[in-house]
């Protein structure tokens, strides 16, 4: 069946930096486009970006436009989020999301931007 694992969150200082992963299986990874939604406590769940099926092409929201990089690794089955110069609102759990109609999703991943 459709499995997106996350991966990589965790408690890091402002200005800091981490690498979120997710692992795709069950479907043909290659064919879909990937994107990063995440969702602050009390908050809906916000689009963070997007990366097309070949990786050449990214779209970033714009609140983290210019910190964090979308990647892909269509042989590793895997979609990377870079997020560096956290600040406390990136706080959230982050989730990876693809499918026909963006109905595959994953469990999620805490991050928390805190001192």
């Amino acid at each position: 069946q459709v499995q997106l694992v996350e991966s990589g969150g965790g408690l890091v200082q402002p200005g800091g930096s981490l690498r979120l992963s997710c692992l795709a299986s069950g479907f043909t990874f290659s064919s879909y486009a990937m994107r990063w939604y995440r969702q602050a406590p009390g908050k809906e769940r916000e689009l963070v970006g997007s990366i097309s099926i070949t990786g050449f092409s990214t779209n970033y929201a714009d609140p983290v436009k210019g910190r964090f990089t979308i990647s892909r690794d269509n042989a590793k089955n895997t979609v990377y989020l870079q997020m560096n110069s956290l600040k406390p609102e990136d706080t959230a759990v982050y989730y990876c999301n693809s499918g026909p109609n963006r109905n595959y999703w994953g469990q999620g991943t805490q991050v928390t931007v805190s001192s």
